[in-house]
């Protein structure tokens, strides 16, 4: 099955976390230091490629069935599905903020929090 790197409301507690809940936790993770991080809304985060940030979020061992049919679904238009490297070196699935989401602007870069429950706490 596919590890699934979760850094927002999939994260245990989240409000979408019932979606992949159930299936194996793996642990929580970091990504290599290679992207940025932004507050959409101030709703959700989302992570993009380009910059020296680690985000911190949590693993997940989901199947593909479930991710087309449960978890993707629910997800924001302005996310896609995409691969993110971690700090280990692997490559795993995530959720990404679209290139014209990051190209237009309108979201707040909270890179400097490393992860969404940091920023939230701040």
């Amino acid at each position: 099955m596919p590890e699934l790197f979760v850094n927002g409301e999939g994260m245990r507690g989240g409000g979408v976390h019932h979606n992949i809940a159930g299936h194996p936790f793996l642990g929580p993770a970091r990504t290599a230091p290679a992207y940025r991080f932004f507050s959409v809304r101030d709703e959700f985060p989302g992570i993009a490629p380009g910059g020296i940030a680690a985000i911190v979020g949590e693993l997940y061992d989901v199947p593909l069935t479930v991710l087309a049919e449960r978890f993707l679904p629910g997800e924001p238009p302005e996310l896609e599905l995409g691969v993110l490297r971690l700090d280990d070196g692997r490559a795993v699935l995530s959720m990404v903020l679209r290139p014209e989401e990051v190209a237009s602007g309108r979201h707040t870069d909270i890179s400097a929090a490393g992860g969404w429950r940091a920023y939230r706490g701040a």
